[in-house]
């Protein structure tokens, strides 16, 4: 028999055995810091979203502003409105009798003169009338003539009782008959003239003639609906303007003075002053729907800078005042009212109420408030609060706290520097 060496028996698997004590305490560790690290984020966070607005912070958390300083100046008293360019004469040139239009004696756009010929009719057939009543004139006035010597010859044989008084009579009504005819001849005679007159169109003003409706050769009737051109007065021109019902009293009291209000007119961007003219006038009634009173004035236009029916800015100006004056964007308006920031010594901020008084484009004037001097912030005051550290345009940004301290590279190489021989 053969014996059969045992078979072996499986190997069982070793025992896992547990994390020996330091793996277990570095894990701790590591854990513990990572809590350290979030708290003092968090930490850091609440602190610096606590921090005042403009307080000084990492390298100098500052607000930067503009600033400028209040002033003394001659400020202006202004009524700013929109005008309309009004010529003070518009003309049509209308025939005044009818015919051919012989000649056309003016350019499209010519600037013309008063009295000028600018067009011909033709005038045979006025002259022919013209020539008619002087004819019949001096038919009556011969008739005229002849029964005023018969009524003289009568009057001396009614003193030699030698004709009735019925004839002396007759004939003396006769004469008066006659003279009314003269004075009727006359008259017709003076309206022939006139007509031969009206075939000369000339311009009653001086003025910019505009663009011609009829051409030479044309037949034009007497009075026509439209004319042969327009002519526009350019030279004085009057500018049309409202202004609010609250200032007139202010322009009363400046007219009753005496003194010549002067008026500005500018493009539409108001760049460019056009031409500089006087007030005119005030109209008598208050227009109720809008609440202002129409306005005129009058501008001397030698450089033809003005055109009519164009529209313009109007800048009259009442008076000149002597004010505390700032830049239009350094007042605001809170709850409490108008307020400035003025800036003190040690750069912070200080809010103050203020009045405010006249203003233009650029500057106010601030009544009571403010002095003469003082700074105040005209740009980035969204951005601070009463008490807050502020930084102007034009200063050197603050440095932090290692600012200004030599690293220790550079240290060494100025002690390097100074072991050198000399």
């Amino acid at each position: 028999m053969q014996s059969h060496p045992p078979e072996p028996s499986p190997v069982d698997p070793p025992a896992l055995q547990p994390p020996p004590r330091r793996r277990r305490w570095l894990g701790s560790l590591i854990a513990l810091l990572i809590v350290l690290l979030l708290a003092g984020g968090a930490w850091y966070l609440i602190k610096r979203s606590g921090q005042p607005a403009g307080g000084p912070g990492f390298g100098g958390a500052s607000s930067t502003v503009g600033h400028a300083a209040a002033r003394q100046a001659d400020l202006p008293v202004t009524i700013e409105a929109l005008g309309t360019v009004t010529p003070l004469a518009t003309i049509t040139l209308k025939p005044q009798v009818g015919g051919i239009l012989t000649e056309v004696l003016f350019t499209e756009g010519q600037t013309v003169a008063k009295g000028q010929l600018l067009a011909r009719i033709d005038s045979r057939p006025y002259e022919q009338a013209l020539m008619q009543a002087q004819g019949t004139r001096v038919r009556d006035e011969a008739q005229l003539e002849a029964a005023r010597v018969t009524l003289t010859r009568y009057r001396t044989l009614l003193g030699q009782d030698s004709i009735a008084r019925q004839d002396v009579d007759t004939q003396a009504a006769l004469v008066k008959q006659l003279e009314g005819t003269v004075i009727t001849d006359r008259a017709a005679e003076a309206a022939a003239r006139l007509n031969v007159e009206y075939t000369r169109i000339t311009a009653p003003v001086a003025g910019r003639i505009g663009l011609r409706t009829v051409d030479p050769g044309n037949t034009v009737a007497a009075n026509p609906t439209t004319g042969i051109a327009v002519i526009t007065q350019m030279n004085p021109i009057d500018v049309q303007f409202a202004v609010p019902q609250d200032r007139v009293p202010d322009i009363q009291t400046q007219i009753a003075k005496g003194a010549p209000l002067v008026v500005k007119a500018m493009d539409r961007v108001r760049s460019t002053t056009l031409d500089t003219g006087t007030f005119s006038t005030l109209d008598n009634v208050v227009d109720t729907s809008t609440g202002t009173v129409k306005a005129k004035a009058r501008f001397g236009n030698a450089g033809t800078t003005l055109f009519p029916s164009q529209f313009v800015n109007i800048q009259l100006t009442l008076r000149t005042v002597s004010a505390v004056v700032v830049p239009v964007t350094a007042v605001r308006t809170g709850p409490n009212g108008t307020y400035v920031y003025v800036i003190n010594e040690d750069r912070t901020v200080s809010m103050r109420a203020v009045k405010r008084g006249e203003s233009t484009v650029e500057v106010v004037a601030i009544t009571d408030g403010l002095k003469v001097g003082e700074d105040v912030v005209t740009e980035g005051g969204d951005r601070i609060k009463d008490g807050a550290r502020v930084q102007l345009q034009g200063d050197k940004p603050a440095t932090g706290p290692r600012a200004g301290a030599s690293s220790p590279r550079a240290g060494g190489s100025e002690r390097r520097r100074q072991r050198q021989p000399q």
